[in-house]
């Protein structure tokens, strides 16, 4: 077993890795390697804290804490985490927040402050419920959406799902790419070997497409995209896509193919080719590629730009719980 976090953490986290099939909340962003990845990279200040809960014959969870100057917090960041959770065993969660936050409550803090909690997510009760009881002051509110597709089983019944105009438009849009050229979409399997070239081509598109995203792209952020490439592409979790029009890469995405979901983390185009649309189309290529691996949802994760509603998605909103004793 790789050690993520080191030693002495090694029998929380083959726990971890065991019960992430069992949680109802099992996604990409809660998996020990991930958590890793950003630990590794960023190396925070403060106190690492990963404890097991059971029941005295069971495992129930896992308490992913980061603690540092009176803050308590989930491992990670919520601008590079869709979604931050507890890994809890389904069915398990009102015992086991019972359990965790006596645990909780004998840390060293004065705020939790959990982010990016899905709306789904049974940690929402039962941790607020919990806390309250506990005589502590308990804010929830929403803090982004996740906008996100239940895909059919063919491209041809995904098209019916949109709404007339939205269908028009991407089936002209893809008239007019292939009125404009040969174009392809490419998909890149990434490795220690090409890491370096390939992630920086995204790393170009992705900053002609915003200033934003060119701020966002700094040393620390790319250095941590290149991880997680290289740390995901061997299952076949990171998968980097580009449209190419007469052998120039115009467009580029990078998805996580995660159980039955394919989520879209980011993307980038160049900005001379905007009247071909070509950053929505790479995404809806992506889309026809998770419909082929009989995936059963697409996740445009975080923000609400407008592209995401034309492809069909659906809102859905992430949480962020604020605890003080």
């Amino acid at each position: 077993m790789t050690e993520y976090f080191g030693q002495e953490y090694q029998r929380a986290q083959r726990t971890w890795e065991q019960i992430l099939p069992e949680c109802s909340m099992n996604t990409i962003f809660i998996t020990p390697l991930w958590q890793s990845v950003w630990w590794k990279r960023f190396t925070p200040s403060g106190k690492l804290i990963i404890e097991v809960v059971d029941d005295g014959e069971f495992d129930l969870g896992v308490i992913p804490l980061h603690i540092n100057e009176g803050m308590a917090s989930f491992i990670g960041d919520s601008n590079l985490y869709d979604y931050m959770d507890f890994p809890v065993v389904a069915g398990k969660e009102e015992l086991f927040f019972t359990k965790a936050l006596k645990k909780i409550s004998q840390l060293d803090w004065q705020t939790l402050k959990l982010e990016s909690i899905f709306e789904d997510s049974p940690t929402l009760e039962f941790i607020s419920d919990k806390s309250r009881a506990l005589g502590m002051d308990v804010e929830i509110k929403e803090s982004d959406k996740t906008p996100l597709v239940l895909l059919p089983d063919t491209w041809d019944e995904y098209l019916l799902q949109l709404r007339k105009k939205d269908r028009h438009e991407l089936r002209r849009k893809f008239r007019r790419l292939d009125a404009n050229g040969d174009s392809e979409q490419i998909e890149v399997n990434v490795d220690s070997e090409n890491v370096d070239t390939v992630m920086d081509q995204f790393f170009d598109l992705m900053a002609l497409s915003g200033e934003d995203k060119s701020i966002f792209l700094d040393t620390d952020n790319r250095g941590f995209f290149k991880d997680i490439a290289t740390s995901l592409s061997d299952s076949g979790q990171f998968r980097l896509f580009f449209l190419e029009i007469n052998g120039v890469k115009v467009a580029t995405c990078i998805c996580f193919d995660y159980g039955e979901n394919f989520l879209l983390y980011n993307s980038g185009y160049n900005p001379e080719y905007s009247s071909l649309s070509v950053g929505l189309l790479n995404k809806a290529n992506t889309i026809s590629t998770a419909i082929e691996s009989s995936k059963k949802q697409y996740n445009f994760l975080k923000g609400t730009e407008r592209y995401k509603y034309h492809l069909g998605a659906q809102e859905s909103s992430v949480f962020d719980v604020i605890i003080k004793r």
